[in-house]
């Protein structure tokens, strides 16, 4: 992250194994201090305080505060990450934008929403987004930028860095967004679909104990993220979590974007929703038009909203029965009302097996409408610690670090 040097090359390359194990217990959670690390790799105190020592000259892994002891000098708590060095994020939707800067510890600071039409095409949109971006950036200290972050309302390929088939992005398959964003700005991109962001990102703020979580966000589409060991999880070929595209029976034949029917997404989305309260005869055009309804308790609405919270619970049931969670976090417009919530919430009670549930967290996103900015930084910031990686000879790919657990 911060810049290496031949001198810094030649020492690490001794140590880089070590370093590299010290890194993945930090970023797990599983050590937090020098001692822990020493006790968990079986390694010399003077050893892990060497390595460490060197690490955070680097810039690559930061102490602060003290942990609680019950006697004796107090330790100081290790994280990934510089003090100063931050992300610059956005999450796109279809009519805005959240921008923000991301630190190491998961923190944010001078968030805020911007217009933005993705339907303007890649080329337009980004340049309009990058100059947003680099205003926060200068801002903050262009120096101390590492990573720039972007989450994206439809499918990713990670490897290549481009979108593939979005169905509400004219323009943008197969463009390469990860190289044009690097490009810009000279420092690593992350970018990934909304639910992957949302879900590193809501992790980052959740206690280290849960290590096995369901990220599902329900705005306009449908979409989840999956985090397992820690670590979010992409599947064989980039797609894992994508519940919204499975078959209901109350689905009847209703086409789905996907050229389907019956698909979860054409009955329980925010864009469902729309379609069928304006069937019923209701004033709505968009998926906000259905959560003003249903706070003012509107009859129709609160019905339709809780038969597509049902419609999604049963989905979710499934998984979480096959899954074994420890929590399922839910986000996304329609996450803001309750009789929503309940309802996914009464479904995975009834449907799952009882151990299943007996710990099971089913509740908001603690990050809110932060969750996607906030993931999209982490996985720029990780991009950023993977590259520094390579450059003192470790290479630690960025999918293997798990987001960083919450600073206490």
């Amino acid at each position: 992250m911060t810049e290496i040097s031949a001198r810094d090359r030649r020492a690490a390359r001794g140590t880089s194994s070590l370093a590299a194990q010290v890194l993945e217990l930090v970023a797990s959670g599983k050590a937090s201090s020098r001692a822990e690390l020493a006790a968990q790799l079986g390694a010399a105190a003077s050893t892990i305080s060497l390595t460490v020592g060197q690490l955070v000259e680097r810039g690559l892994v930061a102490e602060e505060g003290t942990h609680s002891s019950t006697g004796g000098r107090p330790r100081k708590a290790l994280r990934l990450g510089g003090t100063d060095e931050f992300a610059v994020a956005a999450d796109l939707g279809g009519s805005h934008v959240r921008v923000g800067v991301v630190l190491p510890g998961g923190g944010r600071a001078e968030v805020s929403t911007v217009p933005f039409d993705i339907g303007d095409g890649p080329e337009a949109a980004l340049n309009r987004l990058a100059a947003t971006l680099e205003e926060l950036a200068d801002r903050r200290g262009r120096p101390l930028l590492r990573g720039v972050g972007l989450s994206l309302p439809g499918p990713v390929d990670v490897e290549s860095g481009t979108v593939v088939l979005p169905s509400r992005m004219p323009g943008w398959n197969r463009f390469p967004v990860t190289a044009w964003l690097e490009e810009r700005f000279g420092v690593p991109a992350g970018v990934d679909n909304d639910a992957n962001c949302m879900a590193m990102g809501e992790q980052s703020v959740r206690p280290a104990a849960h290590r096995q979580s369901i990220m599902v966000k329900i705005g306009s589409a449908i979409g989840s993220g999956i985090i397992v060991d820690g670590r979010l999880y992409r599947g064989a070929t980039g797609v894992a979590g994508d519940i919204t595209h499975s078959r209901i029976d109350g689905a009847a034949d209703i086409p789905c974007s996907c050229g389907n029917t019956g698909c979860l997404e054409t009955v329980a989305s925010g864009a469902a929703l729309v379609r069928i309260l304006r069937e019923r005869g209701a004033d709505v055009t968009r998926p906000e038009d259905v959560v003003r309804l249903a706070r003012d308790a509107d009859p129709e609405a609160t019905r339709a909203v809780r038969r597509a919270g049902d419609h999604l619970g049963r989905v979710l049931a499934a998984n979480v029965n096959f899954f074994n969670p420890d929590a399922v976090y839910l986000g996304g417009l329609l996450s803001t009302l309750e009789p929503f919530v309940a309802a996914v919430r009464s479904q995975l009670y009834e449907s799952c097996h009882p151990l299943v549930t007996e710990h099971l967290t089913i509740e908001r996103a603690l990050l809110g409408a932060d969750a996607g900015l906030v993931g999209a930084g982490q996985f720029a910031l990780q991009r950023a610690l993977a590259r520094a990686l390579r450059e003192v000879g470790t290479d630690l790919g960025p999918d293997r670090f798990p987001a960083p657990p919450r600073t206490v």
